[in-house]
């Protein structure tokens, strides 16, 4: 097998940090049609930034910083029996789930639906959605967010909840800034309907 140093573009070098995770950084490019770079990032197994809102985790994969804005990605593990979003409306983003592992429950409009491994849920801008784990076992999905931006969103939240109880005022705030609409009167019918457990 080549090594890196022979499979690398000219110009890219290899950064290793203290977990040993290697990540192939260049200059920005542009390919023609394609995406405006800043990094290119391998990332491993299990690397990035892991944060948890209750019982919905964000591991941020890739950030718009990298794509200029045109998409981000995320790998949402949610633990079992856990609502991870009540019903919320995003005014500027499409999201694209694809189920990594278990399953998890979305509501789409008016929708539910159970996708298993394996299975891509497109969930457009302006409809309502959410989504939960009914199962015994963690589930783990992607999510592809366009435009980016939103990802920060969850950075914002986890910083908030984690500095002691929710402060409601703070919390509307947030999702006005990033203009989020969130039914919240919706957690009580989601728990109760699909055997959730309350976070």
């Amino acid at each position: 097998m080549p090594s890196d140093s022979h499979t690398l573009a000219k110009g890219s070098r290899i950064i290793q940090d203290a977990l040993g995770v290697s990540c192939v950084m260049r200059s920005k490019f542009r390919q023609s049609g394609g995406l405006l770079m800043q990094n290119d990032v391998v990332l491993a197994s299990g690397a990035g930034k892991l944060v948890w809102l209750y019982d919905l985790g964000v591991r941020f994969m890739v950030s718009g910083a990298q794509t200029d804005g045109r998409f981000a990605l995320v790998e949402h593990p949610i633990r079992p029996k856990a609502l991870a979003a009540p019903l919320h409306t995003h005014a500027d983003e499409d999201e694209i789930s694809y189920v990594l592992e278990g399953e998890v429950g979305m509501q789409i409009g008016d929708r539910e639906l159970r996708a298993g491994p394996g299975t891509l849920v497109f969930k457009p801008r302006g409809i309502p959605h959410a989504f939960w784990n009914p199962g015994d076992a963690p589930a783990r999905m992607l999510e592809l967010i366009s435009p980016a931006g939103f990802e920060r969103y969850f950075e914002e939240a986890a910083d908030l909840y984690a500095s002691g109880p929710r402060d409601a005022e703070l919390a509307a705030q947030l999702r006005r800034r990033y203009r989020l609409e969130m039914d919240l009167s919706s957690i009580p019918r989601l728990l109760q309907v699909h055997g959730l457990a309350g976070s």
